[in-house]
């Protein structure tokens, strides 16, 4: 089993949820995090799901982790958990971006 793919998948899921909910069952600062979390998730399922193909598999770990904790603080916080989970969200930011930089370097060796 493809352990990389099969979590980019259900993260690509997850992002489609949570961007449901976010415009139709969510108001306010929730909605806006539910749709930033499941923008940034959906985009970074995709990548990863690229980088398997370019065998940068370092990369999808990255962006799926990234991903995870980047979305996964928002979401929490838009369902009501605390907001100093925000000081959280870069960390996830830092992973997607670290991930990025991986792609770039696998695409230029």
């Amino acid at each position: 089993m493809n352990w990389l793919v099969l979590l980019a998948a259900l993260s690509g899921a997850m992002a489609v949820g949570a961007g449901a909910f976010g415009a139709h069952g969510a108001s306010g600062a929730a909605a806006e995090w539910l749709k930033t979390g499941a923008h940034y998730q959906l985009i970074h399922a995709v990548a990863a799901l690229v980088a398997v193909r370019m065998e940068a598999l370092g990369a999808g770990w990255l962006f799926v982790a990234g991903g995870a904790v980047f979305a996964g603080t928002l979401y929490l916080m838009a369902l009501g958990l605390p907001r100093w989970l925000g000081a959280v969200t870069p960390i996830g930011g830092v992973l997607l971006i670290a991930g990025w930089l991986w792609l770039a370097w696998a695409a230029a060796r």
